[in-house]
């Protein structure tokens, strides 16, 4: 994406989470190093209390720089830095280029279900006269296919909501779902990671290979 910091972190950034049983000093220097390396204001950093819902919150420099009960943050300010995290989950940035708006999102399995970026896209076109043609989003580093097992009740949730081409055997894909929402809502520019959390990386904390474990971020800013 151009105009704007885009990046995904990995295990070599350390636990960004205070929630997973991590020292509150340990996560507060690893937020400290990764404003140094991507020079931005840690001060000015707004992440989520994440819940696994469907509410985007649109936030300004006046915002509380962590939101409750929140799984999507929205922006026009410059040099306001939004982080979700994630360890199996998709981390979703959104950007729209000619406006200039951003948005990072939390699509876990129920916020998936809850469509959070329809959401998003939505709230985008609502409040700052978005086109859809104009977002641009980056499905980051998740759980892919391969390996997102689930039960035969979410099976039937996915076959019966979004279709059967997004169910293989047990697994569900939650990007393929994700990408179809998008293109149904008009954004055409999407790039997603080939990178499974679960089997492919050894560089990002992933919940189902360790349930103990820390918290990797997209970080989007403009």
């Amino acid at each position: 994406m151009k105009d704007i910091l885009s990046i995904f972190t990995d295990i070599q950034d350390g636990n960004l989470a205070y929630h997973v049983g991590d020292k509150k000093s340990n996560v507060d220097n690893n937020r400290k190093l990764l404003s140094k390396k991507y020079d931005y204001d840690y001060k000015k950093l707004v992440s989520m209390n994440q819940v696994h819902g469907n509410n985007v919150e649109i936030v300004d420099l006046n915002s509380n720089k962590i939101i409750d009960n929140c799984d999507g943050l929205i922006t026009n300010v410059k040099d306001l830095p939004l982080m979700v995290m994630v360890a199996d989950c998709i981390p979703i940035l959104l950007h729209d280029e000619k406006k200039g708006v951003i948005a990072a999102l939390h699509a876990g399995r129920n916020s998936t279900f809850l469509k959070i970026v329809e959401v998003a896209i939505n709230k985008m076109k609502e409040n700052f006269d978005s086109n859809s043609l104009d977002i641009k989003a980056i499905l980051g580093p998740s759980i892919q296919k391969c390996c997102y097992e689930v039960s035969d009740e979410l099976i039937n949730i996915v076959k019966t909501t979004f279709g059967s081409q997004f169910v293989n055997g047990k697994n569900i894909d939650l990007q393929g779902i994700n990408k179809s929402i998008l293109i149904k809502n008009g954004v055409h520019k999407i790039d997603v990671s080939t990178i499974c959390t679960k089997c492919t990386s050894k560089v990002h904390y992933s919940y189902r290979k360790e349930p103990k474990t820390g918290r990797f971020a997209g970080i989007i800013k403009l």
